[in-house]
């Protein structure tokens, strides 16, 4: 396991109720109410969240690959990311989807700039090997 040498910043919630409860961070920009997925509360969910949270920093982690690259992100770049719960055996496990949209870029500049994302993006770190995921340039 790495161990962090340097903190860059760290998320703090105080989350109530669980799956029917309530999550607030520290600074009060996520105050959010939690319902079950496909249930019919008003609130999101953690694999809501954790699909935000992996698209939007994998995003972060394609731009630095294509400065890396030598290239621009197209500014309609988007990812759409699909976190399932399921189970097996009983147990529960997550697995997960992007689908990755870089128009106008070549095809091969792109796969370059998502692979590259993926070996640096902390989610896809932290899921490697834990979930199956699949990373699809559309």
């Amino acid at each position: 396991m790495t161990q962090i040498e340097n903190v860059l910043y760290t998320a703090k919630t105080h989350t109530t109720g669980g799956r029917e409860g309530a999550a607030r961070s520290s600074d009060g920009r996520l105050d959010i109410t939690l319902t079950p997925p496909g249930g019919a509360g008003a609130g999101t969910n953690p694999e809501q969240l954790f699909a935000a949270g992996w698209s939007a920093c994998f995003i972060g982690a394609m731009g630095k690959a294509a400065r890396a690259l030598n290239v621009s992100l197209p500014a309609d770049t988007s990812v759409d990311a699909e976190v399932d719960l399921g189970t097996t055996d009983g147990a529960f496990f997550l697995q997960a989807r992007l689908n990755v949209s870089l128009p106008g870029l070549a095809h091969d500049v792109a796969q370059a700039v998502v692979d590259k994302a993926h070996q640096t993006c902390p989610y896809s770190k932290a899921t490697r090997g834990n979930i199956n995921a699949v990373i699809t340039l559309i």
